[in-house]
């Protein structure tokens, strides 16, 4: 569990030798563990982890809310004021019309901080990440669900000369750039391309907002697969179907090209991811670091074989797996009435993955271990994962995002299994 971890260096991120540890770049992954208190409390009802949760969501999260230098709102507050607004909505939290308040006000803000951080392009434009404005991640996504949040909830921001920025109108114009340049479908935009590879990071001549070419952060290559980035375009773009799936005709996306084309885009561009990771995985759906990682090499047939995260090679990254298995599931929900035939792959091969997961050696049992999701990979290009003792690659390490999602992903496949639920980001918003 997380609750008694101590942040006196900053936000936990990944473990070492099993013990919580931060790791200094942008202060994104507090609200994944304050989000875990809230799912602990759903899964158990255990009021202890309810209360602190509270605590720490008033002590320590007001600070993403008005955190103008990161692209990461959707992660940390739709996880803590996000999830804690739907408890009360769900009468799971004691009527509290206070709180229910404090949680409302705090999308609203966040969505509006989130959508100042705009570079704008001849056509649409994106949210940019801490690198600056010529900086698309493909990581961000899933953050534009903060700004649908903030235009459900009514509101919408404002920039100079009281210029009114619709904040559904902004999430889809990233949706659609993201889709256009940071997933590729096999046109032959290079001599890698090839249907769903990813690229991490897409780069932009700000000065007149041409697309110049792939890079990464955390990724090989910006010509490979980062797995992770991956991951979370596949779960973004079909959350996001979901959304649009479950509201009317909305006048409001006339002008970048209306609803209809936007979810034909959302998903090509999930198939596409979908299908990519499913063919660049492990047999039992576990994918490795990067699909494009030099030590790949030296395990033959890895595509073919179960995932071996004690290797001499190339590390694992079972945080990506717990982003992607949710990203198919919901994708093959999506498609369950209009493509039954995709919709049984995509949701099947989700529950592998699944299925995997929430077993040895990738479910954690060492309750002296703080993580609960093991084989997890932070930055593999600066080092910043534990090699243990004796190994060669980083291995038997927990990360924060990755037990979230972990918890997540259970939560949702639980609701889906008990026909009690089914749960999405904009579910109880309001």
């Amino acid at each position: 569990m997380h609750a008694g971890l101590q942040g006196k260096k900053g936000s936990p991120v990944v473990t070492v030798n099993g013990i919580y540890e931060p790791r200094s770049w942008t202060d994104w992954t507090q609200g994944f563990q304050y989000g875990s208190e809230l799912f602990q409390f759903d899964s158990t009802g255990d009021s202890f982890f309810l209360n602190i949760a509270i605590d720490n969501i008033k002590n320590q999260m007001t600070s993403h809310v008005s955190h103008f230098g990161v692209h990461d709102h959707g992660f940390n507050n739709l996880s803590t004021y996000g999830n804690l607004l739907r408890l009360i909505n769900e009468g799971k939290v004691d009527k509290n019309d206070w709180l229910k308040d404090y949680c409302q006000l705090a999308l609203k803000l966040s969505a509006s901080v989130q959508a100042q951080r705009w570079t704008h392009l001849p056509v649409g434009g994106f949210i940019y990440s801490f690198n600056g404005p010529h900086s698309l991640f493909v990581d961000t996504v899933r953050t534009i669900r903060i700004l649908v949040a903030g235009r459900m909830l009514g509101h919408e921001s404002s920039s100079e000369n009281d210029i009114h920025i619709n904040l559904l109108e902004r999430a889809c114009m990233h949706g659609m750039v993201t889709a256009k340049y940071s997933i590729f479908y096999g046109e032959g935009r290079d001599g890698y391309d090839e249907w769903g590879r990813t690229a991490h990071e897409a780069i932009f001549n700000t000065n007149d907002g041409n697309f110049r070419s792939p890079s990464t952060q955390q990724g090989y290559s910006g010509y490979s697969t980062w797995t992770r980035g991956l991951s979370w375009a596949m779960l973004g773009f079909a959350e996001q179907l979901e959304f649009l799936q479950s509201v009317g005709q909305l006048a409001e996306l006339d002008d970048i090209g209306g609803k209809d084309l936007i979810m034909k885009t959302y998903l090509r561009a999930a198939k596409a991811t979908c299908d990519f990771y499913i063919e660049n995985t492990a047999k039992d759906g576990i994918p490795y670091w990067d699909t494009g990682a030099p030590g790949l090499s030296n395990l033959n047939d890895w595509r073919n074989v179960n995932s071996q995260p004690f290797n001499d090679f190339e590390p694992v990254d079972s945080s990506a797996a717990a982003i992607g298995a949710q990203g198919l599931l919901r994708l093959g929900n999506y498609l369950k009435d209009i493509d039954k035939e995709n919709s049984k792959k995509y949701f099947s091969a989700g529950l592998t993955v699944a299925n995997t997961l929430f077993g040895n050696p990738y479910l954690s049992s060492d309750t002296d271990h703080q993580g609960l999701l093991l084989h997890t990979i932070y930055h593999r290009p600066n080092g910043w994962d534990h090699i243990p003792e004796g190994s060669k690659i980083p291995n038997g390490e927990a990360c924060m995002w990755g037990d979230y999602h972990a918890r997540e992903l259970a939560y949702y496949i639980q609701g889906m299994a008990t026909e009690s639920y089914y749960y999405t980001f904009y579910k109880d918003i309001i």
